[in-house]
């Protein structure tokens, strides 16, 4: 996927650590409500390294801290894939021990750290996402994909299992038969089954696939950023009392915020509403 843009105060992180290409990097591309993260990594297929995630975690925590952003669309640089996954050449260096102490904790912290954004996050998958890359985009909370990709945990043809929570991410989207279906084979599924069994939320075709992302994410973006963060923590929450717990709260706290005033009136009104924030 080409995207164009200026690279935000959020951008290059791998640059000002005077990386060489090979190790790839993590930008934001534009302004605005939309902020657009982008795997720039395209000779390798979008493979990520540590210096990748290290990126990652850096622009996540500016994204989170910044009001101005209401949505984030999670994309990759190049034409051919989404993310290959996990790096087979840095990790297979590591013994056991840390594999576990660095590269699989650190995986679980950035990605857990994408998947409790304040913000929606939406992957725009536009070729194939295979182990790590997938589960970079199950920890996001929309999946927009192109009718064309194939997705999978492929870990246990390399004798290893998915690392940066795939197993459980993929349990909650498909249930467990299928999750073991996919996990246990290693098996690639085409966008079809992605779209049937709720992998992907929107399929498009590959040219179109950011644009897609792009106006799901501007329509997200239009409505009340409090009310739309209020409501993703309430489905996140993991049961069914703990939700209708934070759907209380968020209702009574929405409904005292100047996004509310607008909204009602807006609605009574019989026009678009300006939400700001607050």
């Amino acid at each position: 996927m080409s995207a164009t843009g200026d690279v935000s105060a959020a951008g290059a992180t791998g640059a000002a650590h005077g990386r060489g290409a090979a190790d790839g990097r993590v930008v934001v591309i534009g302004h605005g409500p939309v902020a657009t993260v982008m795997l720039d990594r395209p000779a390798k297929l979008n493979a990520l390294t540590m210096a990748m995630l290290d990126d990652l975690e850096q622009v996540l925590a500016r994204i989170d801290a910044d009001p101005a952003v209401r949505v984030v669309v999670l994309a990759s640089a190049g034409d051919r894939v989404f993310c290959a996954g996990a790096d087979i050449k840095h990790f297979m260096r590591l013994g056991a021990t840390d594999m576990w102490r660095t590269w699989t904790r650190r995986g679980h912290q950035v990605f857990d750290r994408l998947a409790a954004l304040r913000q929606p996050t939406i992957a725009a998958v536009d070729g194939n996402a295979y182990g790590g890359g997938l589960e970079l985009a199950l920890a996001c909370d929309l999946r927009v994909v192109a009718d064309d990709a194939t997705v999978g945990l492929t870990e246990v043809g390399l004798g290893t299992v998915p690392g940066w929570g795939g197993t459980w991410r993929l349990r909650e989207l498909v249930g467990p038969a299928r999750a073991k279906e996919l996990i246990l084979t290693g098996r690639p599924v085409d966008a079809a089954r992605c779209a049937s069994w709720g992998i992907a939320t929107s399929l498009a075709p590959r040219a179109s696939v950011l644009a897609a992302a792009g106006e799901l994410a501007e329509e997200i973006a239009s409505r009340s950023p409090v009310a739309v963060q209020m409501a993703k923590q309430a489905v996140d929450a993991g049961s069914a009392g703990a939700a209708m717990a934070l759907e209380g709260l968020a209702g009574a706290a929405s409904g005292g915020t100047a996004d509310f005033t607008e909204g009602v009136s807006a609605f009574t009104e019989r026009r678009d509403p300006t939400f700001t924030g607050s």
